[in-house]
């Protein structure tokens, strides 16, 4: 029987069988030394001429050979213990060495020490680079998250689900994946954006609360924290709900869980500003979203550390400084800002041209009393205001953002984020959640000139038809509220919910006030409300986002270090060579003609 390396201790003075990859191998002359790795660890094999046909195998073996070894495990002598591995005190001395596979040279490295190999070969060689411990120790650490997200639900007595995979299309808000239907020429399914229209129909069949690990599919640009094509969520929804707050309280013990007992990081809430949002007795704030927004410029605030967005609109409301005769002005104090030099504070300032500012105009407060071009523009009153509105002291930069609210929010939002990674805000020890609440059901779409979802259509509207039919103006439609809300980590979004919009006349009405008729809605949600008509209890639910939440759980600094087959930036599967061509045969089967582009 086959022992791991890291078992090995407990049969010292045994005869063992181990198995695995060849690490490395050293030829000391009279003894060979070959370290063997698999999945758990590596163990010192040593191998003496006496053992002649061992040993003439092992003078021929190569890094990633696979070799199965039988001997006696022994204690080093003390002058030859390895400290920088578990298995340092003990080695196998070898009776039999067995070839089981040869390998050619690793085109990747295959170890955690030396010089990593880059992403693309890394991803085009996945199958080798997940023979790296630190790769071996992800995938195991993920199956652990998977049961200890499991365990949880089913303590909390939700029934696990799978939904189908072929499904229609939706609107999530991104690209669907689409599959063409053999059987019905000129149609087609669509990969699930997430199962929201099953979760949803599953509590109209009396589902009391229902969780599956889903698998989503969106044809979205990847970033840092976003897959391709592909991720997994922990899609949850709950009966006989209609207040968001009952949701939150259910599974915000889950996220507590995973970053105290499950990663041992700490709990914080480093912005002083929401610790007025967090409910009596509870641990995580719940902010509103234009609190959030004016606060962080952010709707996914990081809570780590503080640095909020101070209004200094009525401070300049007089201003003869043309740059500050603007609709609203804000400020950031940044601790430590001082001591930028020129040419940092020219690339704070071409982030800001970039987000749509005209410049960044800052004042710098040193030994030597404040500093900036702009204070000649200034009067006493408004320099002495900032500096005690804003908290500034000796060391710091007051950073500052006029125009509309909007864009002041947008670029001062962005430049805290920018900052605080400048300054090594972001402890990766500690995690900062906080629930955003109260979105706006419906917002300008400044592009087309006109009211659109500010999410999702299947939100419920606060106050029900009754708001709904209230609003009458575009002002009173856009301060609407939908009873939805996200999770936020570390400044990362990690969880969106709602309570559901499950009344028919409350869909029909929702789509009526942005001039679709009810004709529309049918044709698009038809299955949905057909099952409304027949007693729909109220729900809610939200969809944990599993990947993105494990990536800021184990510091990883791309998601697709934490996943076993992404592909790369492109939306590419180098290793599988997809997206591929397929042959004609398959496309007539399918009903479908490639098109060349015109050149």
């Amino acid at each position: 029987m086959r022992i791991l390396a890291n078992d090995l201790e407990n049969y010292l003075g045994k005869t063992v069988n181990v198995e695995g990859w060849v690490n490395s191998r050293r030829d000391h002359g009279g003894l060979i030394f070959i370290d063997l790795r698999d999945h758990t660890n590596i163990i010192q094999l040593v191998i003496t001429p006496e053992n002649k046909e061992s040993f003439t195998l092992a003078e021929s073996v190569r890094d990633e050979f696979v070799l199965s070894a039988t001997g006696k495990i022994r204690e080093r002598e003390p002058e030859l213990i390895n400290p920088n591995i578990p298995t340092g005190r003990i080695e196998l001395v070898v009776d039999e060495l067995v070839l089981l596979n040869k390998s050619a040279t690793p085109p990747v490295n295959t170890h955690d020490d030396g010089e990593k190999s880059s992403e693309e070969m890394r991803l085009k060689y996945r199958y080798l680079d997940l023979r790296r411990p630190s790769m071996q120790k992800i995938l195991k650490r993920r199956s652990d998250y998977y049961r200890f997200i499991r365990e949880f639900m089913y303590n909390q007595d939700f029934t696990e689900i799978t939904t189908p995979i072929l499904a229609n299309s939706s609107p999530e808000g991104a690209r669907d994946f689409l599959v063409p239907s053999r059987l019905h020429p000129g149609k087609f399914y669509a990969l699930p954006q997430a199962p929201q229209q099953f979760k949803q129909l599953l509590m109209v069949g009396g589902v009391d609360k229902y969780f599956q690990i889903a698998p989503c599919f969106r044809d979205e640009d990847p970033r840092a924290d976003r897959l391709y094509g592909d991720f997994y969520q922990l899609d949850m929804e709950m009966a006989f709900i209609n207040d968001g707050e009952v949701v939150r309280e259910t599974i915000e013990p889950l996220f507590i869980k995973l970053a105290t007992e499950f990663s041992k990081k700490k709990l914080v809430i480093n912005s002083e500003p929401a610790k007025n949002y967090i409910p009596k007795g509870g641990i995580v704030p719940r902010l509103p979203y234009d609190f959030a927004m004016n606060t962080y410029g952010v709707d996914k605030p990081d809570l780590r550390y503080g640095m909020e967005l101070i209004d200094l609109t009525e401070v300049f409301k007089d201003t003869e400084f043309k740059v500050f005769k603007q609709p609203c002005v804000k400020a950031l104090c940044v601790k430590g800002a001082a001591g930028l030099t020129r040419r940092e504070i020219d690339e704070f300032t071409e982030k800001a041209r970039k987000l749509g500012a005209g410049g960044l105009a800052y004042i710098l407060y040193t030994a030597e009393g404040p500093k900036s071009p702009i204070l000649k523009f200034m009067s006493e009153d408004e320099i002495k205001n900032v500096a005690k509105l804003t908290g500034a002291k000796e060391g710091d930069g007051v950073f500052f953002g006029a125009d509309e609210l909007t864009k002041v929010n947008k670029v001062l939002g962005q430049l805290r984020i920018t900052f605080a990674d400048h300054f090594g805000l972001k402890n990766n020890s500690e995690v900062a959640y906080t629930w955003v609440v109260d979105f706006p059901f419906y917002e300008w779409d400044e592009k087309n000139r006109k009211l659109d979802f500010g999410h999702n259509p299947f939100s419920m509207p606060k106050g029900g038809l009754e708001a709904l039919e209230a609003a009458k103006t575009d002002e009173e439609k856009l301060a609407l509220l939908a009873d939805q809300y996200d999770m936020v980590m570390n400044g990362f979004e990690v969880c969106s919910g709602a309570v559901r919009n499950y009344n028919p006349e409350i869909m029909y009405k929702v789509f009526n006030i942005l001039g679709y008729n009810n004709e529309y809605v049918e044709a698009r949600f038809g299955g949905m409300l057909n099952a409304f008509k027949f007693g729909a209890p109220p729900h809610a639910g939200c969809a944990p986002g599993l990947d993105r939440i494990f990536m800021v759980l184990e510091d990883a600094e791309n998601i697709r270090d934490i996943v076993a087959f992404p592909k790369n930036g492109s939306g590419v599967d180098l290793m599988m060579g997809s997206p591929s061509n397929v042959d004609t045969e398959q496309l007539d089967e399918s009903h479908l003609a490639i098109i060349e582009e015109e050149k």
